[in-house]
Protein backbone atom coordinates (compact mmCIF):
# COMPACT_ATOMS: atom_id res chain seq x y z
CA UNK A 1 0.00 0.00 0.00
CA UNK A 2 1.45 3.57 -1.11
CA UNK A 3 0.31 6.02 1.56
CA UNK A 4 -0.24 9.44 0.42
CA UNK A 5 0.53 12.58 2.99
CA UNK A 6 -0.06 16.40 2.29
CA UNK A 7 2.19 18.89 3.45
CA UNK A 8 0.69 22.45 4.37
CA UNK A 9 4.35 24.36 5.26
CA UNK A 10 4.64 28.05 3.46
CA UNK A 11 8.46 27.58 3.90
CA UNK A 12 9.53 26.98 0.68
CA UNK A 13 12.99 25.15 1.72
CA UNK A 14 11.73 23.36 4.32
CA UNK A 15 8.83 22.29 2.50
CA UNK A 16 11.21 20.51 -0.74
CA UNK A 17 13.35 19.13 2.25
CA UNK A 18 10.28 17.46 3.66
CA UNK A 19 8.63 16.80 0.39
CA UNK A 20 12.18 15.08 -1.23
CA UNK A 21 12.59 12.91 1.91
CA UNK A 22 9.07 11.43 2.08
CA UNK A 23 9.02 10.68 -1.47
CA UNK A 24 12.22 9.39 -1.31
CA UNK A 25 10.71 6.69 1.70
CA UNK A 26 7.97 5.82 -1.01
CA UNK A 27 5.09 7.87 -0.15
CA UNK A 28 2.61 9.77 -2.54
CA UNK A 29 3.55 13.61 -1.38
CA UNK A 30 1.30 16.70 -2.13
CA UNK A 31 2.46 20.08 -0.99
CA UNK A 32 -0.09 23.19 0.18
CA UNK A 33 1.57 26.71 0.80
CA UNK A 34 -2.04 27.97 2.05
CA UNK A 35 -5.01 27.21 3.80
CA UNK A 36 -6.79 27.65 0.81
CA UNK A 37 -4.88 25.20 -1.19
CA UNK A 38 -5.22 22.80 1.75
CA UNK A 39 -8.93 22.74 1.27
CA UNK A 40 -8.65 21.66 -1.64
CA UNK A 41 -6.27 18.75 -1.35
CA UNK A 42 -7.53 17.21 1.82
CA UNK A 43 -10.49 15.98 -0.13
CA UNK A 44 -7.96 13.57 -1.97
CA UNK A 45 -8.26 11.69 1.03
CA UNK A 46 -4.67 11.62 2.15
CA UNK A 47 -3.54 9.06 5.27
CA UNK A 48 -1.33 11.88 7.47
CA UNK A 49 -1.17 15.79 6.79
CA UNK A 50 1.95 17.76 8.37
CA UNK A 51 0.43 20.90 9.41
CA UNK A 52 2.06 24.00 9.99
CA UNK A 53 0.49 26.67 12.22
CA UNK A 54 1.60 30.19 11.11
CA UNK A 55 0.37 30.29 7.33
CA UNK A 56 -0.04 33.10 5.26
CA UNK A 57 -3.74 33.12 4.52
CA UNK A 58 -4.78 31.48 7.82
CA UNK A 59 -4.18 29.38 10.87
CA UNK A 60 -3.20 25.61 11.42
CA UNK A 61 -4.81 25.38 14.06
CA UNK A 62 -8.32 26.72 13.14
CA UNK A 63 -7.92 24.48 10.05
CA UNK A 64 -7.68 21.32 11.43
CA UNK A 65 -10.58 22.42 13.75
CA UNK A 66 -12.38 22.86 10.63
CA UNK A 67 -11.70 19.51 9.20
CA UNK A 68 -12.44 18.04 12.23
CA UNK A 69 -15.84 20.07 12.30
CA UNK A 70 -16.30 18.44 8.89
CA UNK A 71 -16.09 15.06 10.06
CA UNK A 72 -12.33 14.41 8.53
CA UNK A 73 -10.58 12.50 10.94
CA UNK A 74 -7.50 11.84 8.58
CA UNK A 75 -4.50 12.17 11.17
CA UNK A 76 -3.02 15.94 11.81
CA UNK A 77 0.51 16.12 13.03
CA UNK A 78 1.77 19.56 13.07
CA UNK A 79 5.07 20.69 12.54
CA UNK A 80 5.65 23.95 14.06
CA UNK A 81 8.10 26.21 15.94
CA UNK A 82 5.62 27.38 18.15
CA UNK A 83 6.72 24.98 21.31
CA UNK A 84 5.25 26.00 24.20
CA UNK A 85 3.20 24.17 26.46
CA UNK A 86 -0.19 26.20 25.62
CA UNK A 87 0.69 25.71 22.08
CA UNK A 88 1.25 21.89 22.38
CA UNK A 89 -2.27 21.55 24.31
CA UNK A 90 -3.87 24.44 21.62
CA UNK A 91 -2.73 21.92 18.67
CA UNK A 92 -3.91 19.03 20.32
CA UNK A 93 -7.06 20.11 21.58
CA UNK A 94 -8.16 21.99 18.13
CA UNK A 95 -8.11 17.61 16.82
CA UNK A 96 -4.34 17.11 16.15
CA UNK A 97 -2.92 13.48 17.21
CA UNK A 98 0.61 14.84 17.61
CA UNK A 99 2.89 17.91 18.04
CA UNK A 100 6.09 18.23 16.92
CA UNK A 101 8.56 21.70 17.14
CA UNK A 102 10.95 23.18 14.86
CA UNK A 103 13.76 22.48 14.53
CA UNK A 104 13.33 19.09 14.51
CA UNK A 105 15.63 15.99 13.43
CA UNK A 106 14.83 14.68 10.15
CA UNK A 107 14.49 10.95 11.88
CA UNK A 108 12.66 12.04 14.63
CA UNK A 109 10.18 12.90 12.15
CA UNK A 110 10.14 10.11 10.04
CA UNK A 111 10.21 7.65 12.91
CA UNK A 112 7.02 10.01 14.46
CA UNK A 113 5.22 9.64 10.54
CA UNK A 114 5.73 5.58 10.01
CA UNK A 115 4.09 4.99 14.00
CA UNK A 116 1.09 7.18 12.75
CA UNK A 117 0.73 5.08 9.61
CA UNK A 118 1.70 1.92 11.27
CA UNK A 119 -1.26 2.43 13.23
CA UNK A 120 -3.58 3.20 10.38
CA UNK A 121 -2.27 -0.10 9.19
CA UNK A 122 -3.16 -2.48 11.59
CA UNK A 123 -5.99 -0.62 12.49
CA UNK A 124 -7.77 -1.34 8.60
CA UNK A 125 -6.23 -4.77 8.90
CA UNK A 126 -8.79 -4.93 11.78
CA UNK A 127 -11.71 -4.04 10.14
CA UNK A 128 -11.37 -5.97 7.33
CA UNK A 129 -10.59 -9.20 9.08
CA UNK A 130 -13.74 -8.35 11.50
CA UNK A 131 -16.76 -10.41 11.03
CA UNK A 132 -19.72 -8.61 10.23
CA UNK A 133 -22.00 -7.10 13.03
CA UNK A 134 -18.98 -8.32 15.66
CA UNK A 135 -16.97 -6.22 17.56
CA UNK A 136 -20.00 -4.25 19.43
CA UNK A 137 -19.29 -2.58 22.31
CA UNK A 138 -21.57 -0.79 24.89
CA UNK A 139 -21.12 0.93 27.88
CA UNK A 140 -23.77 3.94 29.59
CA UNK A 141 -25.96 5.03 26.76
CA UNK A 142 -22.70 4.86 23.87
CA UNK A 143 -22.42 1.82 21.54
CA UNK A 144 -19.30 1.39 19.96
CA UNK A 145 -18.82 -0.54 16.73
CA UNK A 146 -15.21 -1.51 16.46
CA UNK A 147 -15.30 -3.22 13.13
CA UNK A 148 -16.76 0.21 11.24
CA UNK A 149 -15.11 2.83 13.09
CA UNK A 150 -18.54 4.20 14.27
CA UNK A 151 -19.20 5.83 17.44
CA UNK A 152 -22.85 6.64 18.54
CA UNK A 153 -23.49 8.58 22.12
CA UNK A 154 -26.87 8.66 23.32
CA UNK A 155 -28.14 7.29 20.08
CA UNK A 156 -26.32 10.31 17.97
CA UNK A 157 -23.75 9.67 15.42
CA UNK A 158 -19.96 10.77 17.42
CA UNK A 159 -17.20 11.24 15.29
CA UNK A 160 -13.72 10.09 16.54
CA UNK A 161 -10.24 10.02 15.27
CA UNK A 162 -7.70 6.92 15.00
CA UNK A 163 -6.41 7.71 18.27
CA UNK A 164 -9.15 8.23 19.78
CA UNK A 165 -10.89 4.96 18.89
CA UNK A 166 -7.43 3.30 19.55
CA UNK A 167 -7.55 4.97 23.38
CA UNK A 168 -10.81 4.30 23.57
CA UNK A 169 -10.58 0.60 22.92
CA UNK A 170 -7.60 0.23 25.04
CA UNK A 171 -10.13 1.44 27.90
CA UNK A 172 -12.43 -0.90 26.61
CA UNK A 173 -10.22 -3.66 26.74
CA UNK A 174 -8.57 -2.84 30.30
CA UNK A 175 -11.69 -1.85 32.52
CA UNK A 176 -11.22 -1.02 35.92
CA UNK A 177 -7.60 -1.10 35.65
CA UNK A 178 -5.32 1.96 36.91
CA UNK A 179 -3.53 2.48 33.55
CA UNK A 180 -0.55 5.02 33.18
CA UNK A 181 0.25 7.62 30.95
CA UNK A 182 3.28 6.00 30.14
CA UNK A 183 1.64 2.76 29.06
CA UNK A 184 -1.02 5.00 26.89
CA UNK A 185 2.02 6.60 25.28
CA UNK A 186 3.73 3.16 24.36
CA UNK A 187 0.60 1.09 23.65
CA UNK A 188 -1.43 3.84 21.55
CA UNK A 189 0.62 6.18 20.69
CA UNK A 190 3.62 3.74 20.12
CA UNK A 191 5.88 6.33 21.08
CA UNK A 192 8.24 7.06 24.03
CA UNK A 193 6.67 7.17 27.34
CA UNK A 194 8.84 10.67 27.90
CA UNK A 195 6.75 12.31 25.38
CA UNK A 196 4.79 15.24 27.44
CA UNK A 197 2.46 13.97 29.13
CA UNK A 198 0.13 16.51 28.45
CA UNK A 199 -0.58 14.36 24.99
CA UNK A 200 -2.41 11.77 27.03
CA UNK A 201 -4.49 14.52 29.19
CA UNK A 202 -5.66 16.08 26.09
CA UNK A 203 -7.18 13.01 24.50
CA UNK A 204 -8.71 11.77 27.93
CA UNK A 205 -10.24 15.44 27.88
CA UNK A 206 -11.84 14.82 24.28
CA UNK A 207 -13.18 11.53 24.98
CA UNK A 208 -14.92 13.09 27.94
CA UNK A 209 -16.81 15.76 25.91
CA UNK A 210 -18.00 13.19 23.98
CA UNK A 211 -19.08 10.20 26.14
CA UNK A 212 -19.72 12.45 29.54
CA UNK A 213 -22.58 14.55 30.16
CA UNK A 214 -20.94 16.43 32.87
CA UNK A 215 -16.93 16.04 31.24
CA UNK A 216 -15.82 18.12 34.34
CA UNK A 217 -17.44 15.95 36.53
CA UNK A 218 -16.57 12.28 34.63
CA UNK A 219 -18.54 9.21 35.69
CA UNK A 220 -16.41 7.15 33.25
CA UNK A 221 -12.56 8.14 32.11
CA UNK A 222 -11.32 8.71 35.71
CA UNK A 223 -8.03 10.74 36.43
CA UNK A 224 -6.40 8.87 39.26
CA UNK A 225 -4.03 11.06 40.57
CA UNK A 226 -0.62 10.41 40.26
CA UNK A 227 -1.20 7.08 38.96
CA UNK A 228 -2.95 7.23 35.44
CA UNK A 229 -6.40 6.68 34.43
CA UNK A 230 -9.20 4.23 35.18
CA UNK A 231 -12.22 3.44 32.53
CA UNK A 232 -15.58 2.36 34.61
CA UNK A 233 -18.05 0.95 31.95
CA UNK A 234 -20.94 0.99 34.78
CA UNK A 235 -20.11 3.44 37.87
Amino acid sequence: MKYRLLIVEDEKHLAFALEYNLSAEGYDVDVAPDVATARQLVSRSPDLVLLDVMLPDGNGFDFCREVRTAGVTVPVMFLTAKGSLDDIVRGLEAGGDDYVTKPFALQELMGRVKAVLRRRTWDGATRATAAPGAGAYRFAEHEIHWESREAFAWGRPASLTDLEFRMLRYFADNPGRVIPREELLANVWEVSPELNTRTVDVFMARLRRVFEREPAHPQHFLTVRGAGYRFVPKP
